[in-house]
């Protein structure tokens, strides 16, 4: 009851600061045949086929996979099953734990406060948490007692850098630095998602207090920097997360099936996350974390990078957004200015490893050679994808959406994804 009230309360307050009426209104997602906006039926139908493989060769154990384009939904179908165990077959409007597709959504919140004049995208984020302040970065690291040194970072991390991945804030659990792993652990810091009863400002001040990879800015390193930014929102909205971005995104995009954790009446169509076992899918366990977390627990942890929950459709109509130049319905969420200024590149040439694309302030974005490369899509599509297999993309210039959505864990022979944005870019006929 609290919590709704909460809503309530904000919703009437918050009126003005909300998202607002465009000129332009562009119609909401609806179902349309391929052939309406230039798309092959017959070569769309090649993703069943791929599909329909992946699964009778206990690849996955199922899918959903939505493909739109000129705002029109010309593919969605589910396959395989949503629980081998007890024989659930998969549907449609199935609810996913996104994971890093959280990303996009927390960064476009902090954009559309930024447009507002809350802050200057290279404002330190210590201005607003003091925790922050005299970052240091790490020097020497002992294992045996996980004792360490460190040095003073050459700079203050900025909200540009945790948007960007170059701040050298790390990522505890899923870091790719053994010390690091230990010195959250340690710490008490939550970098993913859980079912226990911590609050978001209570972790990111214990991340505050640990040391860095490196200066910021020096490098890209996939990080917690979105948990920081979540924080941010509640600072300045001065709201819980979850429901700042119920009242400014979720609701106004009619995503009614995304949350960080699920009414119980939505509860029932999670898919559950499973892992292959002697060739069956088996539910996957608890490890360091709860894999029914959108479903039990304390329900107070909003990480701003990884927690949330929802349907291919949901997420459509977010990526739509931004197709739109920012705008969805007649409201208008980000201005297309904005939206130019999200798509540049943020990373310079850090992504040494990725030569085909460059992250901006919300997505990963494919430059020239990664259309010439092939499989990525046009210059300038953006993408993403989530820790629990789930994928998507989007190509401007040929106004096209490619979302699937799977839920597994351990390594696997999918390759569904790579698979899947070459069967959608080659279904387009105009």
């Amino acid at each position: 009851m609290k919590k709704y009230l909460i809503i309530l309360f904000a919703l009437f307050t918050v009126t003005t600061f909300a998202q607002t009426h465009s000129q332009k209104k562009s119609p909401l997602l609806i179902e349309a045949l391929p052939e309406t906006v230039g798309m092959s039926s017959e070569r769309l139908n090649r993703i069943d086929t791929m599909l329909e493989n992946a699964v009778t060769k206990n690849e996955i154990p199922g899918a959903v996979a939505m493909v739109v384009r000129n705002g029109k939904i010309v593919y969605y179908k589910a396959f395989g099953m949503a629980d081998n165990e007890s024989n659930k077959a998969m549907k449609r409007d199935d609810i996913f734990r996104i994971a890093s597709q959280t990303k996009a959504i927390t960064a476009t919140a902090i954009m559309m406060l930024w447009e507002e004049g809350k802050f200057q995208l290279d404002d330190p984020i210590s201005k607003y948490i003091p925790e922050f302040k005299n970052p240091q970065v790490l020097k020497s690291f002992d294992k045996k007692d996980t004792s360490y040194t460190t040095v003073p970072a050459k700079t203050e991390i900025t909200i540009r850098q945790l948007l960007s991945h170059t701040s050298g804030i790390g990522y505890g659990d899923i870091d790719d630095d053994e010390r690091f792993k230990m010195l959250y652990h340690k710490a008490g810091v939550v970098d993913a998602w859980t079912s226990e009863n911590i609050s978001i400002a209570d972790n990111i001040k214990r991340l505050a207090k640990l040391p860095l990879h490196f200066n910021p800015g020096d490098k890209y390193y996939y990080s917690n920097g979105l948990d920081v930014l979540g924080y941010l929102i509640e600072i300045i909205s001065g709201m819980p997360l979850d429901v700042y971005l119920r009242i400014h995104l979720f609701e106004p995009l009619d995503m009614k099936d995304t949350w960080f954790y699920l009414p119980q009446n939505k509860a029932e169509r999670l898919v559950s996350l499973q892992k292959p076992q002697n060739r069956k899918w088996i539910r996957y366990p608890i490890t360091y974390y709860d894999p029914n977390y959108p479903i039990t627990g304390a329900k107070k942890f909003f990480p701003g990078g990884s927690g949330l929950s929802g349907t291919a459709k949901d997420y459509a109509n977010f990526l739509q957004m931004y197709l739109n130049g920012g705008e969805f319905n007649g409201k208008r969420f980000l201005s297309r200015t904005t939206i130019q200024t999200i798509m540049t590149n943020q990373t310079g040439n850090l992504l040494e490893e990725r030569p085909e694309r460059y992250y901006g302030l919300v997505f990963s974005v494919i430059n020239q050679k990664g259309e010439e490369k092939g499989s990525f899509g046009s210059k300038g599509t953006f993408l993403w994808g989530g820790h629990f297999n789930t994928d998507y993309f989007a190509d401007p210039k040929e106004k096209a959406i490619g979302i699937i959505m799977k839920q597994t864990q351990d390594e696997t022979n999918d390759n569904t994804d790579w698979k899947f944005r070459i069967l959608v870019e080659q279904a387009i006929d105009d």
